[in-house]
């Protein structure tokens, strides 16, 4: 099945607003409306957000927020909702990213919480999933990914699920250099595809978008992205230049 491949970066806690509208009038230029065969995405801080997403009105460039409450409103100081999101132009919301696991509590059903909620305001969620160093050197890595997934994805309905995408990152890779091997990546994907058809069925698994994160840049993507099962990079640190995120985007 022919899966358009979806290119995000994830800008974490860089640019203030004027950095990032500098970045993406950039990249608008550069993109020139494509390329069309790629779903490029960027997720600015929360304060950039109503900005970027004025700018990216028109383009082919998706809006993502980094993160989203479950609740719709109400007493959750410093927290941001799906419906929030939406109301300034995103599309997407990442979900579960090893940093909230890791320094902000999140687990797999607060994340299940909040994938239900962006479900509910019509985004699409790009549900994250990975292994920490000792997991893996322990063997553990598709016991501790299944249980993610199985417990992220509990009571999400076929319907959703369809629109869904989760990335791979092992958790030893990020920011650290270190990137999996190709076939260390591809054969967790596989692993994830054989889940979701576990889960839903052979269709929606082979249409469901995978993206493998961890230290991708643009030296090593295009070996990732020629495995069957790797379906677009969630980027951190390439990301935040202009040229080497254009690299990857055309990959």
């Amino acid at each position: 099945m022919n899966r358009k491949p979806i290119i995000a970066g994830n800008w974490k806690m860089h640019f203030v607003v004027s950095e990032a509208e500098i970045f993406v009038k950039e990249l608008i230029a550069a993109l020139d409306g494509g390329p069309d065969n790629v779903d490029a995405v960027v997720a600015p801080p929360f304060t950039a957000l109503f900005s970027i997403g004025k700018l990216l009105r028109g383009s082919t460039i998706g809006l993502a927020a980094q993160n989203a409450h479950w609740e719709t409103t109400g007493a959750y100081t410093g927290e941001v909702s799906a419906k929030m999101a939406r109301d300034v132009g995103c599309k997407y919301v990442i979900i579960g990213h090893s940093e909230r696991r890791q320094y902000f509590g999140e687990t797999d059903e607060t994340a299940n919480k909040r994938l239900h909620a962006v479900f509910a305001d019509g985004l699409t969620p790009i549900l994250c999933v990975g292994e920490i160093l000792e997991e893996r050197k322990a063997g553990r890595t598709w016991t501790v990914i299944e249980t993610q997934l199985r417990q992220g994805l509990a009571g999400v309905s076929r319907d959703d699920a369809e629109s869904l995408v989760i990335a791979y990152e092992p958790v030893w890779a990020i920011g650290t250099g270190e990137t999996a091997t190709p076939d260390q990546a591809q054969e967790v994907h596989a692993q994830i595809r054989g889940l979701m058809k576990d889960l839903f069925d052979e269709t929606l698994a082979q249409g469901l978008r995978i993206q493998y994160g961890g230290s991708v840049k643009p030296e090593n993507v295009r070996t990732l992205m020629d495995q069957p099962d790797i379906d677009g990079a969630l980027v951190g640190g390439a990301s935040l230049k202009v040229d080497s995120f254009i690299k990857l985007i055309k990959y």
